[in-house]
């Protein structure tokens, strides 16, 4: 059997190119993206822009399904967050013929005030073990928030898998100060996708240092350079 960096190797290179060819990476260091925080930074990730290709969207099913067999995973219930992970979600839940979920950031504020779908009239997982499919892991905030709402519906959540992150160091503190632990995998890794984009020509070795030095401190790189916060 493979290892996890095998597959992920494997099926994050494809991933890489495919983001970038798509626009579900975009990297402008001249230029940065304002964030919805107001910051400015030279990546934008767009996960959703895959589900414009059935091909990538079965090579993000294939590289999940790989990475569970891998970590011997054993899960009831697929828990995909709103909204990016839901469609992943239901191609998994459909491959492994598993009961699907969602999990929402917040509860409605009508109707029966769900803040998960898919489960009975007790809202309940009833001690299921969850697997949460998420899209992208920044800061982890948002992980963090959907592996409570399934604990707290009695679902069993122990692992999260996503497409991609960023790899900040904020994220891994999130998930290590879970009690108890949620561990965290991605297809594809910060640095992967700059080795891709560097090897086909995306970025040159300059525009590769700073998106390595926006990565050491994400939130004061902006102001650094001249792009202030915009609030």
């Amino acid at each position: 059997m493979k290892t996890l960096s095998e597959i992920t190797n494997y099926y994050g290179t494809q991933l890489a190119r495919g983001a970038l060819e798509l626009g579900a990476i975009r990297l402008n260091v001249y230029n940065p993206f304002k964030w919805a925080s107001g910051y400015r930074m030279p990546i934008y990730n767009d996960n959703r822009q895959f589900l414009s290709s059935a091909s990538y969207r079965a090579l993000i099913c294939d590289a999940f399904s790989d990475m569970i067999e891998c970590l011997n995973l054993d899960m009831d219930n697929i828990a995909g967050t709103a909204t990016a992970g839901i469609p992943h979600a239901t191609t998994l839940a459909d491959r492994l013929k598993k009961p699907l979920s969602y999990v929402r950031s917040s509860s409605k504020d009508h109707g029966l005030g769900h803040q998960i779908e898919g489960l009975g009239r007790d809202s309940s997982y009833h001690g299921a073990k969850v697997l949460l499919i998420e899209d992208l892991i920044s800061t982890g905030s948002s992980s963090i928030k959907a592996v409570d709402a399934i604990r707290k519906a009695d679902g069993n959540c122990s692992t999260c898998l996503a497409i991609f992150t960023y790899g900040l160091d904020a994220s891994q503190k999130a998930f290590d100060d879970l009690n108890p632990k949620c561990a965290f995998h991605t297809i594809l890794s910060y640095d992967l996708m700059l080795s891709v984009a560097k090897n086909i020509g995306y970025i040159d070795e300059k525009e590769s240092q700073e998106l390595a030095k926006w990565r050491e401190s994400p939130f004061t790189w902006g102001e650094e350079r001249g792009f202030k916060r915009e609030v």
